[in-house]
């Protein structure tokens, strides 16, 4: 019977997964979910874990039916179905009044689906699951998502941006534009990570995962000093008028403003002071292994986004060449 050939083929299944190697113990996708987001706060990633948190609860949980399924049943048709849905939900816009009409960037779904997907080759390496047949194929990155960053500020726009911003933000911004730091370490910064005597600056754990030391250039190192100046080593060395840390829903709409009143383009976010400071230290010759190491970034992410500019050096320093 038709009841008779669905069981022993889920038998013969299910006596091929344990041959594997596999768990006896059936997780759904949920669960897998959740011990990856444990398993990064294990490993001392709070903000990566955090941020794993917060996409499996909006694109995973969200759907009680596909966080229910068992990760040995996962389908091809069920990430694809899920992958078609990421596509086609449209970008919450920064001004939560407004309706969104704009699609989600495609860097943006990447970030989803690697997420996803290193959940679920950690559940494959656990056991919890003996193939990846469900995934492999259907949470490959879209190509070129994460393009060159063409939005850049010359050093007299970012001074008018800062000059146009409010008295709380203008400092923050300012150390963006000495150092080609994320907004969020940036904001993470305590006045503790400065040492005055060393003139250096620590960045804790950042995206990279690994904590750095900078040493600072005496007019940074000033501007440091000033910001730290009267402040316990446990506060926030940068802070918003009430007195709390900044992040990332606290400045995008003062940044919005100041660029505004700035006349720069509309497109301007705190990220964009990093997009322009690493082309700076790229044109002015340092190499990329040093400006990697500042910006807590890889090489490869640094010749993939900027790699043109050295182009444009070579180019320039083969020309001399000429006889």
């Amino acid at each position: 019977s038709d009841h008779f050939d669905a069981a022993r083929k889920k038998a013969d299944e299910w006596f091929k997964h344990m041959g594997r190697g596999g768990s006896s113990e059936e997780k759904s996708l949920k669960q897998v979910c959740e011990a990856y987001v444990a398993h990064l706060a294990g490993e001392g990633r709070e903000s990566a874990s955090k941020d794993a948190a917060g996409r499996f609860k909006r694109w995973i949980y969200s759907n009680a039916k596909l966080a229910s399924t068992s990760i040995q049943k996962l389908t091809q048709k069920q990430i694809d179905d899920w992958r078609k849905n990421l596509r086609a939900t449209l970008a919450i816009p920064q001004d939560k009044e407004k309706a969104a009409t704009r699609p989600r960037a495609e860097g943006s779904i990447n970030r989803d689906m690697t997420t996803l997907r290193a959940a679920l080759n950690l559940a494959l390496e656990n056991g919890d699951v003996t193939s990846d047949h469900a995934w492999k194929a259907k949470l490959k990155p879209i190509e070129n998502a994460d393009g060159r960053r063409d939005m850049y500020l010359d050093q007299a726009e970012r001074r008018k941006l800062i000059e146009k911003a409010s008295v709380d933000l203008a400092p923050f911004l300012k150390a963006l534009c000495l150092l080609p730091l994320r907004p969020g370490a940036v904001a993470a910064l305590n006045a503790g990570h400065f040492d005055k005597q060393l003139s250096s600056l620590t960045i804790g754990k950042d995206k990279a995962g690994g904590i750095r030391k900078i040493s600072l250039p005496p007019a940074t190192a000033a501007f440091f000093a000033e910001q730290a100046k009267g402040k316990l080593p446990t506060t926030p060395l940068f802070a918003r008028a009430d007195g709390k840390r900044w992040d990332k829903d606290a400045w995008k709409e003062p940044v919005k403003k100041a660029a505004n009143a700035a006349g720069l383009p509309v497109a301007v976010t705190a990220y964009t002071l990093r997009h322009s400071t690493i082309p700076d230290l790229v044109n002015n010759g340092l190499p990329t292994l040093t400006v990697a190491q500042l910006s807590g970034t890889s090489v490869a992410m640094i010749e993939k986004h900027y790699g043109h500019l050295q182009q444009r050096q070579a180019a320039a320093a083969l020309a001399m060449l000429s006889l």
